[in-house]
């Protein structure tokens, strides 16, 4: 294998781009994503779980690009609504709903209800064109609020109350957020673990063929 690897980030988000980028910026990777490649077809997000929508993404990129390719998926799972907004977290008020609906029709959701205790889950996949994969997962447990606070973060974060910080995670700095949300959490062991998973992505890549002008050594020293 190559001294440098492409890792393709199965998003056409910069920001989600950027961060991974930063996060591996130690080791000998280039982080890459889709509008890196042109035009690509969208993958249909129909999983019943974060882990199943995650794969779907990543294992999708690693097939039509042939390298390796990470995804995520989160949401939030309220527990007085059975789960929900779950999978759907995206979608809950609409696929073209932006985030201050969404965290509005959460809240008229949980209207008279006592039970504020929610999960914000989030699972992050790295597949191979053959198709295995490894799967990284990590949860924030908190409280939905009575009213949006904070204007920091995104989705959901207003609404999301983090007993041990006393805020939402809106609240919350960057750096608080990095360390104690879903998210961050799942990113840390995904880094913490990079080593390990570059080992796993060589043994599971094939190895190119050597041409037939290569030369007697070389030849050879490929075989060691």
């Amino acid at each position: 294998m190559p001294e440098w690897m492409t890792l393709v980030v199965a998003t056409r988000n910069p920001g989600k781009t950027a961060e991974i980028r930063d996060l591996l910026k130690e080791f000998k990777v280039a982080v890459k994503n889709l509008d890196d490649f042109g035009p690509m077809p969208d993958v249909k997000e129909d999983g019943r779980t974060f882990d199943e929508n995650a794969y779907l993404k990543a294992s999708f990129a690693a097939r039509i690009l042939g390298m390796p390719a990470l995804a995520d998926d989160s949401g939030l799972l309220v527990e007085a609504l059975g789960g929900a907004p779950g999978v759907h977290s995206a979608r809950y008020a609409g696929a073209n709903a932006n985030d201050a609906e969404r965290c509005l029709k959460l809240l008229q959701a949980m209207q008279g209800k006592s039970n504020r205790k929610a999960v914000f889950e989030c699972v992050i996949s790295i597949a191979v064109p053959a198709g295995p994969a490894l799967t990284y997962e990590a949860r924030c447990e908190g409280l939905i609020a009575d009213q949006p606070a904070g204007s920091n973060g995104f989705g959901y974060d207003p609404v999301f109350f983090y007993p041990p910080l006393n805020k939402t995670f809106a609240e919350l700095t960057m750096e608080e957020k990095s360390r104690v949300s879903h998210r961050g959490k799942a990113l840390a062991e995904f880094k913490a673990e990079f080593d390990k998973v570059l080992i796993w992505i060589q043994q599971q890549m094939p190895v190119p063929a050597i041409p037939r002008s290569s030369s007697k050594s070389s030849a050879n020293s490929a075989e060691v």
